[in-house]
């Protein structure tokens, strides 16, 4: 039997290279995701889910490290709040509503790098990065790229670097659309 705990540390570093990648100043620069709370936490979010769609093909230990780098994710998320000054009564309810937008923006990448819809990726993009539903032109096309060819890049990764916390995204071009 597998013990949860066993991938904690591989799970927070695969975490610590999402939270890395998402930071990249061209996607707030030159792409135009909103530098908010909100616009960090979807790419956050865009970065996790393309890990966890990756380990959750692999056999064991496989998803056993998606649930630890999911747990690391909603982990640094309830600290992150309780730092902000979220109060202890509604960290909870806070940590839910992001734990449900996850699952739900997850949901659709996953189907449409499943079914190499490139434009359905494209419209859930734009639809949850810029959520008034007006990304400026060419934006949601620019990071849907970004998307697909890090799912590539990653896909080319072992398995048995990502259980030992090793895991690299390529670098966004700091370039116009």
């Amino acid at each position: 039997m597998i013990r949860r705990g066993r991938y904690e540390r591989a799970g927070f570093e695969l975490y610590g290279a999402a939270v890395t990648a998402a930071r990249q100043r061209a996607f707030y620069a030159v792409i135009g995701v909103p530098d908010t709370l909100d616009g960090r936490f979807d790419m956050i979010a865009i970065f996790v889910f393309l890990i966890i769609n990756r380990l959750t093909r692999e056999p064991s230990p496989g998803p056993e490290l998606a649930q630890a780098v999911f747990d690391a994710l909603f982990s640094d998320m309830d600290v992150n709040l309780r730092e902000m000054g979220v109060g202890d009564l509604t960290v909870g309810r806070k940590v839910r509503v992001m734990w449900e937008a996850f699952h739900g923006r997850s949901a659709s990448y996953a189907a449409a790098l499943r079914d190499g819809d490139v434009a359905a990726l494209e419209a859930a993009l734009g639809r949850n990065v810029w959520r008034d539903g007006s990304p400026p032109d060419g934006a949601a096309r620019a990071l849907g790229q970004v998307v697909i060819e890090a799912n590539a890049h990653l896909d080319r990764q072992s398995l048995a670097d990502l259980t030992r916390g090793i895991v690299d995204f390529p670098a966004v071009k700091d370039q116009g659309r």
